[in-house]
């Protein structure tokens, strides 16, 4: 039976850390010093997923740093909700927790929110981006056509201090792109009133492989029948 939503007192030796905190080693023993004065209640809980292993029942995938304090600490058991396992609940876990940033769309964020997500990124210790001109970056990026951008990278075209490679790659933890919706396939009339680059366009947005150089009939019937299904 699972025990997703469950508040749990499990045993330290049965929970796997995961990830370990990013917090210094004086941070985490302070607060095991803590915990131990208090009796070794962690009031704050560890959040956990279950996991198939031979020697771990769970394995941390937010509040880190409590897990840590308590492992410092010598604790025999810890209290811990357990989250269902997912990607999208050790997302959201960790964002919660603030072990991670969250990140913003970029095909719709504000300007202001540009501003602070950039912001942010040049105040992180391991940033490539630490010499970013925010001022000058910020308003480019939020003049662009991002709601037509499929990824990140046309924020390289910009001439704003974002090149490819590790910068961008950085920019990835604060902004994603939604791509935008396939055009639709229009119907066989109007397929066949386009030039055959048009029509070839179309096919290759939709997936679709065609014939090396393929005549307008083809085409068109290949755009047809994928509309059809």
């Amino acid at each position: 039976m699972s025990n997703v939503g469950n508040l749990m007192h499990l045993w330290m030796h049965k929970v796997r850390s995961g990830l370990p905190t990013a917090a210094p080693s004086f941070l985490v023993q302070g607060a095991a010093d803590i915990l131990t004065r208090s009796g070794g209640s962690n009031w704050l809980p560890v959040v956990v997923r279950e996991i198939q292993d031979p020697e771990y029942d769970y394995e941390v995938i937010g509040n880190s740093f409590v897990y840590s304090a308590a492992a410092e600490a010598g604790l025999d058991r810890i209290w811990c909700v357990v989250a269902e396992d997912s990607e999208l609940a050790i997302e959201v876990a960790r964002v919660l927790s603030q072990e991670i940033a969250p990140r913003i769309n970029l095909s719709s964020a504000s300007y202001d929110q540009i501003i602070e997500a950039l912001e942010y990124v040049v105040s992180q210790p391991d940033t490539p981006l630490k010499t970013l001109k925010v001022q000058l970056a910020a308003p480019r990026i939020s003049e662009a056509p991002r709601e037509t951008w499929s990824d990140l990278e046309p924020i390289t075209k910009l001439k704003c201090g974002i090149t490819k490679g590790p910068k961008l790659d950085y920019l990835q933890r604060v902004f994603y792109i939604t791509p935008p919706p396939l055009p639709p396939i229009p119907e066989s009339s109007i397929l066949k009133s386009l030039k055959v680059k048009e029509l070839k366009d179309l096919a290759r947005l939709h997936g679709l492989a065609s014939k090396p150089n393929p005549k307008k009939n083809d085409l068109v019937a290949l755009l047809d029948q994928a509309r059809s299904s």
